[in-house]
């Protein structure tokens, strides 16, 4: 079995290039992986704090950022998002997630690959690449809703889109992985609470949202960001645009969360 995991992990290593891009900063991954950890059922929580310890899934949120520099998975850093261009159509879009495009990263690709492992009752729970797999799909699956992370190409996501935050300098890409989050102020156990007990009533909904429902409403808040930036130098003000973008970056963060959670279930049923 460890063979077999170190043979999955590999392979998807040795077809994918290295490019190096932040994703949502440490709080917001711990945001998400708390407002998760708060929906999971007994026994996917069970299931969960055995492979990776007691509230692990918050303190492993971050470890796929933090082996970046390391050699364990050398070429992991386009698992991380999958910049698309703008203007897509309806068909063109969803097209992403069966026709995984050529480049531009890995994220849609590399989380089937991982999840396909689990609903294939590929691992056990004393496999050290368990560990592994499921802290990736906990961070991934956080990826997967930061707006800046299907970000445009020609730009890799933001990062060469330039602006300033209360005075330093800063990119659109930093500001939707931490900076916004960072403004409010809270710890990720306290912000966590505030978005359940915010956005709780949408759970329902959420929960039932297509895969298809999620990439067109997470595409479109991207393009909502970029059309909106050019205001910026109008403004040059960081207090306008947390409050312009503070409560849809929030329910980024709490559906990701419960989509995290869906996840769970699902395969530790």
């Amino acid at each position: 079995m460890k063979k077999y995991y170190t043979f999955i992990l590999l392979s998807l290593l040795a077809i994918l290039p290295v490019e190096s891009l932040l994703a949502w900063g440490q709080k917001g991954h711990r945001i998400i992986a708390e407002v998760a950890y708060q929906n999971l059922n007994n026994r996917a929580r069970k299931q969960v704090d055995k492979v990776l310890g007691v509230r692990g899934i918050v303190y492993w949120s971050n470890w796929p950022d933090e082996i970046k520099s390391d050699t364990i998975y050398p070429q992991s850093h386009d698992w991380h998002y999958q910049d698309l261009p703008g203007g897509l159509s309806d068909s063109l879009l969803c097209d992403v997630l069966v026709h995984y495009p050529t480049e531009g990263g890995n994220l849609y690709r590399v989380l089937d690959s991982l999840i396909a492992v689990a609903d294939n009752g590929q691992w056990t729970m004393d496999n050290g690449q368990h560990q592994h797999t499921l802290a990736f799909i906990v961070h991934l699956m956080g990826d997967k809703f930061c707006p800046m992370h299907m970000g445009h190409l020609d730009d890799l996501g933001g990062n060469r889109v330039k602006c300033k935050w209360f005075g330093s300098k800063t990119n659109l890409h930093a500001i939707w992985d931490s900076k916004i989050i960072e403004s409010r102020g809270y710890s990720y156990a306290e912000y966590a609470r505030f978005l359940i007990n915010t956005y709780g009533y949408e759970k329902k909904r959420i929960m039932q949202m297509s895969e298809e429902d999620i990439l067109r409403h997470s595409y479109a808040l991207t393009q909502d960001i970029y059309a909106h930036y050019p205001t910026w130098e109008e403004k040059q003000n960081a207090y306008h645009y947390v409050y312009r973008w503070a409560e849809p970056m929030e329910r980024q963060l709490y559906i990701a969360g419960i989509r995290l959670a869906k996840l769970l279930n699902e395969i530790y049923k």
